[in-house]
């Protein structure tokens, strides 16, 4: 699109040369899917010097083209028209993020005859591309609130379905970018099954219109639809994964992480995660321990290189070189090729160890790694006095906090009255939002939760001695621990105050080789010789849509095979949580050379956090009263 819609040849000749250069015109939704994964220098290497939000005031510039990437709504087609009057721009290259329906383009084209300049206008595209992509396997449709629109009984029939039709559209996005029609799988009776029926129409009216039904066949491509009532106690869970955690304690939108002051006047931090983020790609799925020694050995690592190049080039910044001074054109070539690169390695190290460090200090003044622990353990029925005795430790800034492990508790478990009862009074005296303590006991009536213990507990199939974490190798991970969190700076300030005690309470705290219900259900699909008879039994009764086919055949049981390529969408809200555990699962899988590499993208309506998913079961707590 960026290219005109011209595929881009690199035949090693110098691209930058073949340019074009275009403005780039922009609404809210569309600044959101592209500001995800592109910077202001890819928008730059691709052409685009300036770009702009079609509602701004925008000088004209009758000799420069113009891309507009927008929603087909009929405000921005007026937008459109407005500039095209005015000769805003030399030649128009008009872009939707999803389809631009029949009236609205008859509209479009009406208005368009009647100033009489539809020569300025080059293109006009349905790009399909209305969905949020932060990683290669990680998209949303960022539509927040689904959850409770779809499981409020208040909510109208046609509003249901005006929501079904939206997620629907964005699912058949994705799909159209990965040029697959895919089997579809999903569960019974929900939102998942009216979604899953809208999209099966979709595909097969585009297979028809193609008329190349063949080109699409894949029979190694699954679609996943699941609503999210399949897994509540996910959504409430602490993680000690380096990505759930930042999502977690801090903000993690898009790309950009965000950190509140800590005092009064000082404003929140933010930091984007660079495309080329090395150490985010290889540290994000890691435990937040192993993090904190990464980074300190990338550190070592580019200190040693920077010596290096400095006793090779006499140099330590471009700014340093002096053409005169050196005789080896050599010792300039490698200096100048070397400390860019070596400033951008600094630059996401520092970024990081800032991070790392504010997550250090939220850790350590909530406690975190207490819930965490209990979460792990909550079979164990000594876990209950000591949830009690963090409940009575006085730090109301973690209501939040005790109110999910509660919860947590809660579903996983049968508890004892008289638990109930001390738990429930601690948070009624203390005032804390108790609607959806009470969504989440009606639902637990009503959503069969063998799920949870199909799946919150390893079968012996699924245990592998590099699966288990002994004692020997927890105490190898955290050697040192504490000298490199002593380490972390944040403005320049040592993190030296309770360190020590915390990594005490640490040592233990690694994350268990559980499978959650999610990836359950995945492998029970992609992988069936893999799985539990109980996942296999809960999957087989998953209906099956296939959209190449001319006939319905979801009536009957298909045959169980296996995927390579799954698509796993949930209705209601995901976490990173799940998309961790599910990537965990290909990496384990693809190492044992099951039946051909295994590839799974994630995908729900909205990247939930746990506060978030909060408000929304005490809207539902508070719609029941």
């Amino acid at each position: 699109m960026l290219h005109l819609n011209e595929p881009i040849v690199d035949n090693g000749s110098d691209i930058q040369a073949e340019l074009t250069w275009k403005v780039l015109i922009l609404d809210s939704r569309s600044t959101a899917i592209v500001s995800s994964v592109l910077r202001v220098n890819d928008l730059l290497s691709s052409g685009i010097t300036m770009h702009s939000n079609i509602r701004s005031k925008r000088a004209a510039l009758p000799d420069v083209p113009v891309i507009y990437f927008v929603e087909p709504n009929a405000e921005n087609i007026n937008f459109i028209i407005d500039d095209l009057e005015r000769d805003q721009y030399a030649h128009f290259y008009i872009n939707f993020t999803s389809s631009l329906n029949r009236d609205l383009l008859e509209e479009f084209a009406k208005k368009v005859a009647t100033i009489g300049k539809s020569y300025k206008i080059k293109q006009v595209y349905d790009q399909y591309l209305d969905y949020i992509v932060t990683e290669p396997n990680l998209f949303s449709l960022d539509l927040v609130n689904i959850y409770s629109q779809l499981n409020n009984p208040n909510s109208l029939e046609d509003e249901i379905n005006k929501v079904a039709d939206k997620i629907s559209n964005g699912i058949f996005a994705a799909i159209l970018t990965m040029n697959g029609i895919p089997t579809i799988r999903c569960c019974r009776g929900g939102p998942a099954e009216l979604i899953a029926s809208k999209l099966d129409q979709k595909l097969r009216d585009h297979v028809i219109n193609t008329k190349s039904s063949a080109s699409f066949t894949n029979s190694k491509l699954v679609l996943i639809l699941l609503d999210r009532n399949i897994d509540l106690a996910s959504m409430f869970a602490h993680s000690w994964i380096y990505q759930c955690m930042v999502s977690d304690v801090f903000e993690l939108k898009r790309n950009t992480i965000k950190i509140p002051s800590q005092k009064p006047n000082e404003s929140t931090k933010e930091y984007d995660i660079d495309p080329k983020d090395f150490f985010w790609a290889a540290n994000n799925s890691l435990p937040f321990p192993d993090a904190v020694e990464n980074v300190e050995n990338e550190l070592s690592r580019y200190k040693a290189d920077a010596a290096e190049l400095t006793r090779k080039t006499g140099v330590s910044s471009l700014q340093d070189i002096d053409p005169n001074a050196i005789t080896d054109t050599t010792d300039i070539q490698l200096a100048v090729k070397s400390l860019p690169e070596l400033a951008f390695r600094k630059s996401i190290l520092d970024m990081h160890m800032k991070v790392l460090a504010s997550l250090l200090q939220e850790l350590e003044s909530k406690s975190l790694d207490s819930y965490f622990e209990i979460e792990q353990n909550y079979k164990d029925p000594k876990n209950q006095k000591q949830f009690i005795s963090i409940l009575n430790n006085g730090n109301e800034h973690t209501l939040n906090d005790k109110l999910r492990t509660y919860i947590m508790l809660y579903l996983l478990t049968d508890l004892p009255g008289s638990f109930v009862e001390e738990c429930e009074e601690y948070f009624k005296k203390n005032s804390a939002e108790l609607g959806s303590l009470s969504y989440i006991k009606r639902a637990k009536e009503v959503i069969k939760l063998s799920n949870y213990e199909l799946s919150m507990s390893i079968d012996a199939s699924h245990s592998t001695t590099s699966g288990l974490v002994n004692e020997a190798q927890k105490s190898a991970l955290f050697q040192g621990l504490s000298s490199k969190l002593y380490g972390l700076t944040d403005g320049g300030s040592r993190l030296t105050e309770g360190v020590g005690s915390l990594i005490t309470g640490l040592k233990n705290l690694l994350p268990d080789k559980k499978q959650l219900p999610i990836t359950n259900i995945v492998e029970s699909i992609m992988e069936p010789s893999l799985a539990t008879q109980e996942s296999i039994k809960l999957t087989d009764d998953y209906l099956y849509f296939d959209p190449i086919s001319t006939r319905g055949v979801h009536s009957k049981p298909p045959k169980r095979q296996q995927y390579n390529n799954s698509i796993v969408f949930v209705v209601g809200g995901g976490n990173y949580l799940e998309y961790q555990n599910l990537q965990e699962w290909v990496t384990k899988t693809n190492t044992s050379n099951v039946n051909g590499t295994k590839s799974v993208i994630y995908g729900s309506t909205s990247i939930v956090t746990a506060n978030e998913f909060l408000k929304e079961c005490s809207l539902l707590g508070a719609e029941a009263k």
